[in-house]
């Protein structure tokens, strides 16, 4: 387990690239694996998560060859079953979005699950795909928790699951019903939350001739049946929920920061960051392909924060409202208790371990700023974005700040510590040459 120190850090500047952004990784490797034909993916994010994506679409047949900065894809058609168990890792993206598509392959296939990724919600999943016609069950065998899916393919028809569980389940059957035997009509029976996240999934659909029909109010969606995938080269845009970090810790120091790689015009809901840190006072501006910080080292203000479509940004926020002038309310985040760890409880408990005002409830975090932060010794909860969030608080924090369990950012943004690095923040314990 590796433990990163960061010390307080006033001033950054220089510029970097945001990286590959993993939502889109993901969709769009997935897209191709089930295209008829060969796809090109430039600019892919490798990380834990898209290396378990890569498993789960080799597994059932596709082929991947790795070039660089260039994955080339081939696609299974039809979807192969898994001839071994495939490892998810912590992915929450791949096994919900991969059970469906194994649904499609004539025989089983198995998915096994990481120590925290089986404390994460599947059953509303399951249960949907068994009101279209295919069967997948959960098996906990001596503290390992698998996900066994029947194969036989999709009938289609009508089905329902809740909306404000997870995303993912709505974007893995978007997936894999096209291919399904018939027409799919799913009706969400609470709202649905992160909505960018399954507009996201339709753009990448689109873009490989696939049609999925969503109704204006996100209520219903009707997936045409025996479509097929055709084969598209794709560029990956940069990642506004990774960025977010380095975006944060350029509007809490004296700095002058560019990152690249960023398209505001990217189906993100996460870019919605600068707005935020425009009510906070910050001085950005949006480029073409990047994003541009002035931070003066004064305090923030205050802002009200509703997380229902952006639950990833919390972390982030959090950080940012201990050196606002102000209350800072974060609600409507009842999800983030489903996450890689429980984030609402995570963040309080190291937050206030740095001396944050903070409190927390079943759906929302107050800090009262400014808070007076010092160095502490941060868990981690293996967490990719608890560990950025704690490092980003620690950049104005007194004395030394350690985050134990640092490496859990490889799911996410590998590079995270690096990039810092190279802002001008002094981290101590992280190889830069990784």
């Amino acid at each position: 387990m590796a433990d990163v120190r960061i010390r307080k850090t006033e001033n950054l500047k220089g510029q970097v690239c945001a990286p590959p952004s993993k939502p889109y990784t993901q969709r769009m490797t997935i897209a191709a694996a089930l295209s008829n034909g060969s796809s090109k993916l430039s600019n892919p994010l490798l990380s834990g998560d898209t290396e378990a994506t890569l498993r789960a679409v080799e597994a059932l047949g596709a082929k991947v060859e790795e070039t660089g900065d260039c994955w080339t894809i081939e696609g299974a058609a039809p979807v192969k079953a898994a001839k071994k168990p495939i490892d998810c890792g912590e992915s929450g993206a791949t096994l919900r979005f991969m059970i469906p598509v194994a649904a499609l392959a004539v025989k089983p296939s198995v998915f096994v699950l990481g120590e925290g990724l089986a404390k994460r919600p599947v059953k509303p999943l399951l249960d949907s795909l068994k009101q279209i016609g295919a069967q997948a069950t959960v098996k906990t065998v001596r503290g390992k928790t698998s996900v066994r899916v029947e194969g036989g393919g999709i009938q289609g028809g009508k089905t329902t699951m809740p909306g404000d569980v997870s995303s993912q389940f709505v974007s893995g059957l978007m997936f894999a019903c096209p291919l399904a035997k018939a027409d799919t009509n799913l009706t969400l029976t609470s709202l649905l939350e992160s909505k960018s996240y399954v507009l996201m999934t339709e753009n990448v659909l689109s873009k490989h001739g696939i049609r999925v029909d969503i109704s204006e109010d996100f209520n219903k969606i009707k997936i045409p049946s025996k479509q097929t995938y055709q084969p598209v080269d794709s560029k990956v845009p940069g990642d506004f929920s990774s960025a977010s970090f380095l975006l944060a810790a350029s509007a809490i120091t004296n700095s002058k920061v560019t990152l690249k790689n960023l398209d505001y015009g990217s189906i993100q809901g996460d870019k919605i960051i600068m707005r935020i840190l425009q009510q906070m006072g910050v001085n950005g501006k949006v480029c073409v392909d990047q994003i541009e910080i002035d931070g003066s080292g004064e305090l923030l203000n205050a802002a009200d924060i509703d997380a229902r479509d952006i639950p990833d940004l919390v972390p982030v926020c959090a950080a940012l409202a201990c050196y606002a002038k102000g209350t800072t309310k974060i609600h409507d985040a009842e999800r983030l208790k489903l996450k890689e760890s429980d984030r609402l409880e995570s963040l309080f408990l190291e937050l206030r371990k740095m001396g944050a005002d903070i409190t927390a409830d079943e759906s929302s975090l107050t800090i009262n700023g400014p808070c007076s932060l010092h160095g502490a010794t941060i868990d981690s909860h293996n967490d990719h974005r608890i560990a950025m969030a704690c490092s980003v608080a620690a950049l104005r924090a007194e004395g030394e700040t350690i985050i134990q369990g640092a490496e859990c950012v490889r799911k996410s943004y590998p590079q995270f510590f690096s990039d810092l690095h190279a802002l001008g923040v002094e981290v101590v314990g992280w190889e830069f040459d990784r």
